[in-house]
């Protein structure tokens, strides 16, 4: 099969490189040369146009999308519904809220363009282990996409499926990255439980070994955490400056708009605002308030 792939950051240039290992053709297109080039020695077509890149194609073109959400996907998307053709396809693989892929399904079914939105995680290592894709769209036009998923899969038949409308996917996939932030959160303070109790002399990487085989916290997320730990256990050139992608958000707002309880996502968010926080004028506030009522000494009287 072959298939367009817009945007060619980390992800995208590793899937299109999955994609022609698995035979298929890729014509490429990114708004920087030097990614296309790359693909380009790897056997993708290249374009210099998003325009050039459809015209490459046969229709009914498959035109993949990968590119950060919000503006970016929205300029590409209108770009390309301008030279798309009716019977088309539209793909965005990146993180767009599942709300924006509701209204451009919408906007892109009245042009006769099909729209598939594709909730991707797999991150740096999809190009070995292979993508889990939660697909959202019209059936018909999901299964004649069939061949491309199962070969970004991690198998054919496992890590990938239909799961509903438009929007499904990216759904699914805010959900998904709610349940990673909890997920990251409860492994650093475990460790750092660790870390503290000097009592022990606790070896992290080895405890992060044993914990990978046969327990019931055994993970990719407590794999990951061991190839860290092996390196640096005073993780000393580290930051402690966490990023949120915004999917967190959104799923803290869904769980509050549909009355579900969902403390530890939230919480998992939270800290991450915390962790980017130099001073906090509310720790700063607190402890002046127990100054004024208990007489406690202020921060800046502890030496």
């Amino acid at each position: 099969m072959e298939m367009g792939m817009i945007g060619l950051g980390k992800m995208g240039a590793n899937m299109t490189e999955r994609l022609l290992q698995g035979g298929h053709r890729v014509v490429v297109y990114d708004r920087e040369p030097g990614p296309v080039h790359t693909a380009a020695s790897l056997g993708a077509t290249p374009s210099d146009s998003i325009q050039g890149l459809v015209s490459q194609l046969d229709a009914p073109r498959a035109v993949w999308v990968m590119v950060p959400a919000g503006d970016p996907t929205e300029n590409v998307l209108s770009a390309l519904a301008d030279v798309l053709s009716p019977g088309d396809i539209a793909i965005d693989g990146g993180n767009s809220n599942y709300r924006d892929s509701m209204r451009r399904a919408t906007t892109l079914k009245a042009r006769g363009i099909h729209f598939i939105d594709v909730g991707t995680s797999g991150g740096v290592w999809g190009l070995t282990e292979g993508y889990s894709m939660m697909v959202g769209g019209e059936t018909e036009v999901a299964e004649s996409l069939r061949p491309i998923f199962e070969t970004l899969a991690p198998a054919p038949d496992n890590g990938w499926g239909h799961v509903g409308p438009s929007g499904a996917g990216h759904f699914v996939k805010m959900v998904h990255n709610g349940i990673e932030y909890a997920l990251m959160q409860a492994y650093a303070e475990g460790f750092e439980i660790l870390k503290v109790k000097k009592d022990f002399g606790l070896d992290l990487h080895q405890v992060a070994q044993i914990w990978r085989y046969g327990s019931v916290v055994r993970s990719w997320l407590l794999d990951l955490t061991a190839a860290v730990l092996s390196e640096d256990q005073d993780l000393t050139d580290i930051r402690g400056w966490v990023e949120d992608t915004g999917e967190g958000r959104w799923t803290v707002a869904e769980a509050i708009d549909e009355d579900v309880p969902a403390p530890v996502i939230t919480l998992s968010l939270l800290m991450r605002l915390v962790s980017r926080q130099e001073t906090s004028y509310a720790a700063k506030l607190l402890a002046a308030m127990r100054n004024q009522f208990g007489g406690h000494a202020l921060p800046t009287e502890i030496r």
